[in-house]
């Protein structure tokens, strides 16, 4: 399951950074919410992948590391979720706003616009 979980990853990450590259600014923002993902699940394979084991202490089983799985990965990876969501949204304001102001989503339109002798 780790190597899915590196190859998922690793795609994630090639993708974004490809999509981050391009001059447009839905792309970048693609790229930029691919790259999240690909962080959140690097955090969350941290913290070792099990399946069908609890993050919560139940009564009557041993508190060990064979029992249960880290919770930690988990909570930082939520965290991470909303944080990314947050920072998308404002992403798309500034992109939408420099879209109404440049007529073009570019995301150096506005340098393109001042330039003597180039048209936009």
């Amino acid at each position: 399951m780790e190597f899915a979980i590196a190859s998922g990853i690793g795609v994630l990450v090639s993708t974004g950074v490809y999509l981050m590259l391009r001059a447009r600014s839905f792309d970048v923002i693609l790229g930029l919410t691919l790259l999240s993902y690909a962080t959140n699940l690097l955090i969350f394979s941290s913290g070792r992948l099990v399946v069908g084991k609890p993050p919560i202490l139940r009564d009557g089983v041993d508190a060990t590391l064979a029992n249960y799985t880290d919770p930690l990965p988990q909570a930082l990876v939520l965290t991470a979720i909303v944080i990314a969501f947050a920072m998308t949204a404002v992403m798309i304001v500034l992109a939408m706003r420099s879209r109404a102001d440049n007529d073009s989503d570019h995301v150096d339109a506005g340098d393109m616009i001042d330039r003597p002798g180039k048209e936009s």
